[in-house]
């Protein structure tokens, strides 16, 4: 307990899943969390977040942005340092899943996809690093996935933005060098979270089948990985990826 006190977070994509699970452990640890969602949709979801951040006697912040466009990042950094002051960890995690095999993917599916994980990874980290290097204090952490590294069927695209956000993490921490600003990623496994909302009961037993505990994980035994990211006992950790799978893929 209190390894990220009186810190400042912003997380993306924090209105469900792991996200959600990374805010209230975050606010656990000490840390004052600005939960990030992309639409109206998801604003219902985003609200019971920040008030279970508030049980926890941390302040939170709701802020409505689409993380693939550039103005709406800028505005939603811009909300939470005329809140909060400043952001000290950064956790990008906004993202979805969809599949659809190469030969047919539209463009506009490949885009789309890219856009909201790779693209809004950069501009996230982009819109916070200025204001990280002032202060010579700051904790990126990204949302990556253990099928950046063996691959998945109809899933090229998600698999492709996975993989660059990993190669973009490691080219950011060769950039902050002796910096007290630190880059890394954790690469979940199969989780239980709305990214599975609609596979078959088929597709689960396949994706079951390949992991060795026999399992999913639950959102509480992967939100630890970002905790100790986002901590001081991290501070040595630099454009490492942590991947909590049960044995999925060994890193």
């Amino acid at each position: 307990m209190g390894r990220l006190q009186d810190r400042v977070a912003l997380i993306t994509g924090a209105s469900s899943g792991i996200g959600a699970g990374v805010a209230r452990a975050f606010a656990s640890e000490g840390a004052d969390v600005a939960v990030n969602h992309p639409d109206e949709a998801s604003r219902a979801a985003a609200e019971a977040v920040a008030a279970e951040v508030r049980e926890r006697g941390r302040r939170a912040l709701v802020v409505q942005a689409d993380v693939a466009d550039e103005d709406q990042v800028a505005a939603m950094v811009s909300s939470v340092e005329s809140a909060f002051d400043r952001v000290d960890i950064l956790v990008n995690n906004a993202g979805f899943a969809t599949r659809a095999p190469v030969e047919s993917m539209t463009l506009r599916r490949w885009e789309r996809m890219l856009a909201v994980h790779l693209t809004g990874t950069f501009l996230c980290t982009r819109a916070v690093l200025d204001g990280m290097y002032r202060r010579d204090y700051g904790r990126i952490v990204n949302t990556a996935s253990q099928l950046a590294y063996r691959g998945g069927a109809e899933r090229a695209h998600y698999v492709a933005a996975k993989a660059g956000i990993i190669g973009f993490t490691r080219s950011l921490a060769l950039e902050i060098g002796t910096r007290n600003v630190t880059a890394n990623c954790v690469a979940p496994g199969a989780t239980e979270t709305p990214i599975l909302d609609g596979a078959t009961e088929e597709f689960l037993d396949r994706l079951r089948a390949t992991i060795p505990r026999g399992r999913f994980a639950t959102v509480e035994e992967i939100v630890p990985a970002y905790v100790y990211l986002a901590s001081d006992e991290a501070r040595h950790m630099v454009g490492q990826t942590v991947s909590p799978n049960g044995g999925d893929v060994f890193l």
